[in-house]
């Protein structure tokens, strides 16, 4: 049998519980309150626990195993890790998530479509803009995160930079999200020798990855707007759906019509002097 002491005369008053000996007995209590050594109220005793079933000490919270709390852990990591991933990262690491991750990765990744999709909308072009030499850094080294830039150096007069330019318009609306360029090179470049031009530059965010100078480079007046559209493709600027470099197919059909034009007796020559 248990009886229930209040202590008054401390600020916030204890609350004890103490045994009796027995039957209808009472407890003798004698002695000052501050005497009395507190237990800790988490320690596993038995009069711990006699404490919890009177409802005075709260009941005692089981340790979680490790495996578990390692198991909790790893799951808050691989929450804050797909959080931050881009849509390639989400697609390369999907083997390393568990099942009960999989709706909130399919949320991740439906928002990380939904943010591509915005910035494809957001850069849309589709037509080669004139610029001048103030505008250049604006407009191709601070053009944008993602963002490619075909910059065209031409001068009036020159058929082959016009002939580059009209191919360019065609490649600008076929390739929206890459943004086409054209400039007077004098105005973009003070002092640019004519001998370069045409010149192409292609960027990519700020930096650039190619560069094509001079007419020979573009083959001259025979160039096809596909054979400029591989040539650009090569570098990054766009993403072509041609299979080969067309300009092959012509090289092909020239050495073909070079063979068939040969003498009929050339090969046989060339036999009898093998012997």
């Amino acid at each position: 049998m248990f009886r229930l002491f209040v202590s008054v005369g401390v600020d916030p008053p204890a609350v004890l519980l103490f045994p009796c000996l027995g039957g209808e007995q009472w407890c003798d209590f004698r002695g000052s309150f501050s005497s009395i050594k507190m237990q800790d109220p988490n320690e596993d005793t038995e009069w711990n626990d006699i404490l919890r079933k009177k409802g005075i000490l709260p009941p005692k919270e089981e340790p979680k195993d490790d495996e578990e709390e390692e198991l909790a852990l790893q799951q808050q990591s691989v929450v804050k890790t797909y959080e931050d991933m881009t849509l390639e990262e989400l697609d390369e690491n999907e083997d390393e998530f568990g099942e009960e991750d999989e709706a909130a990765i399919e949320m991740y990744r439906k928002q990380r479509i939904a943010e591509w999709k915005a910035t494809q909308l957001k850069n849309v072009f589709g037509e080669v803009a004139e610029i001048s030499g103030q505008d250049y850094i604006k407009e191709v080294n601070k053009a944008g995160d993602g963002i490619w830039v075909v910059l065209s150096l031409y001068k009036q007069g020159i058929p082959l930079c016009a002939l580059i330019n009209q191919h360019l318009t065609v490649l600008a609306k076929k390739f929206p999200q890459t943004k086409f360029l054209k400039s007077i090179s004098t105005t973009c470049i003070p002092n640019y020798p004519d001998r370069n031009l045409p010149t192409i530059f292609v960027y990519f965010e700020g930096e650039m990855k190619a560069q094509f100078i001079g007419p020979l480079v573009f083959g001259g007046m025979n160039l096809k707007v596909d054979e400029l559209e591989w040539r650009l493709s090569e570098s990054g600027a766009v993403k072509t759906d041609l299979e080969e470099n067309p300009k092959k197919q012509i090289e092909d059909k020239l050495m073909s019509s070079i063979r068939c034009s040969l003498p009929a007796g050339k090969d046989s020559d060339s036999e009898d002097e093998d012997y």
